[in-house]
């Protein structure tokens, strides 16, 4: 089952004008007061999902509290639409290994009902993060010796010649954007490598992974129709790398792809996805990580 790219609010109008259809946070992001102690809150209204509980450090309490006094939480008050959300290893160890009964076929993200049409102008693809066994296996392991450990120990060395170079450039005794002088630039620079990518052109991964993820009106993009122009701008691009790497593969991501038996005819549209989930995967989550975010 397909993965739609954005969830955004613009579904409102086209699904009789229900605010189901949010972002996750939304709802109790209008409280604009000191967020109580978890233990000050009725058990059936924590939100695990509420921003402001990581962007102000407050979250370990609530999901202590969740882990002791209820462990497999049911929420149905938050703009993103009815969840379980699991805080206990074993419970999601055993969810996590059951496809069968916990299907990610139908979906990864909280914000869209599964009975539901798409909002108007949601691109409609696959990734495998968004696949069940033996599918999401096999595309999986395709492109996993990319970032195998005897890969990246043969990359160590250029990676912590990077990071040298990137801290030593930074300035002494001012103020700086970490985020972009650091986190992106070092993640930026990895991708491209593991993507064979143009390393001058390096930038545009991060741009493309922010295209991919924000909300409309956030700053980033201004519609869905933006998104999907520069989404298909990607497509575009990488089906070049895709083509120059079905003639002289370099053992990057692409070449994973464009080479392996069960991905070597995949649909644009699949390519897209995959594509989205990789440059996302190793662009956002470590930037955020870097971070402290």
């Amino acid at each position: 089952m397909s993965e739609a790219v954005d969830l955004g609010l613009e579904a409102e109008d086209s699904l009789e004008n229900t605010n189901e259809f949010a972002r996750a946070g939304s709802e109790q992001d209008s409280f604009k007061g000191e967020i109580p102690s978890a233990y000050d809150m009725d058990l059936d209204s924590i939100n695990p999902v509420w921003n402001r509980l990581f962007q102000e450090n407050k979250s370990l309490e609530y999901f202590r509290r969740l882990r002791a006094e209820d462990p497999v939480h049911f929420n149905e008050t938050e703009t993103a639409g009815r969840f379980w959300s699991l805080t206990r290893y074993e419970d999601i160890k055993a969810v996590d290994m059951d496809h069968h009964n916990f299907s990610s076929a139908h979906g990864i993200t909280l914000g869209f009902p599964i009975d539901r049409p798409l909002p108007e102008g949601a691109l409609d693809i696959s990734l495998f993060i968004a696949m069940d066994p033996p599918k999401h296996d096999v595309q999986r392991k395709t492109v996993a010796p990319v970032v195998s450990a005897r890969n990246m120990q043969a990359l160590e060395p250029l990676i912590r010649e990077r990071t040298g170079n990137v801290l030593d450039s930074l300035p002494v005794g001012e103020t700086f954007n970490w985020v972009d002088r650091v986190s992106i630039e070092l993640t930026t620079q990895m991708l491209a490598t593991l993507f064979d990518f143009p390393f001058e052109e390096r930038r545009k991964l991060t741009r493309w992974s922010d295209v991919a993820t924000a909300a409309p009106g956030s700053g980033i993009i201004d519609s869905e129709e933006q998104r999907r122009s520069e989404l298909f701008e990607m497509l575009s691009y990488f089906n070049n790398i895709w083509e120059q790497r079905k003639a002289e593969p370099t053992g990057d991501f692409v070449s994973m792809l464009a080479h392996g038996e069960d991905t070597k005819d995949m649909q644009p549209l699949e390519f897209m996805g995959n594509l989205i989930l990789l440059i996302v995967g190793g662009n956002d989550t470590t930037r955020n990580s870097m971070s402290a975010g």
